[in-house]
């Protein structure tokens, strides 16, 4: 699959298809929809389920270091929501740039602080799943490219290495897409 089949893989989720040019409007900086709303409605279609199927969130990354105060991103997080609050999905949205202030506390470890929206899609525990839209230029961003996406390969991420937290997140995958294959 090439980025342009991807992209056109992810608008058969209506809900991701609604959300880029919504998110586009809002205007925030480096924004990209990311996550389990992409790689999830890759994996449903090649499983014969509907795009959006068990997808839990859908994932808004932007990146703002002009204030990275917890009330700045929370002024962003009512923005966006009221814009969407037609739609009958919940959308978590974070700011990249303050990840590094309260990763730790949430998820133990540490955490690097971060330069852009795709440093932090860089960091997802399973490279594959490395993937986001840039909801102004509708760029694919997938920092692995898309070859373990799509032949169901979780693999752990060499810029994000740890064991426990991998193995979690890939079975869990592996339960809802069982033809998925965990790659030690």
């Amino acid at each position: 699959m090439n980025e342009q089949d991807f992209h056109a893989s992810v608008l058969n989720n209506p809900f991701n298809k609604e959300l880029l040019p919504r998110l586009a409007k809002i205007g925030l900086g480096q924004c990209h929809l990311t996550a389990g709303c992409l790689f999830q409605t890759i994996w449903n279609q090649m499983s014969g389920r509907s795009p959006e199927w068990g997808i839990k969130d859908y994932d808004v990354f932007y990146f703002d270091d002009t204030d990275l105060s917890w009330e700045a991103e929370d002024r962003v997080i009512q923005h966006v929501a009221e814009a969407l609050a037609d739609l009958p999905i919940s959308v978590e949205v974070r700011n990249q740039a303050r990840v590094h202030l309260w990763y730790g506390q949430r998820f133990g470890g540490d955490y690097p602080q971060l330069r852009s929206t795709r440093s932090g899609i860089d960091l997802y525990l399973i490279s594959g799943t490395c993937v986001g839209i840039d909801v102004q230029t509708s760029e694919v961003y997938a920092a692995d490219g898309l070859n373990d996406l799509t032949s169901g390969l979780l693999r752990m991420n060499p810029r994000n290495p740890k064991p426990d937290l991998f193995i979690q997140k890939a079975m869990s995958y592996q339960e809802r897409w069982p033809w998925l294959e965990i790659v030690a």
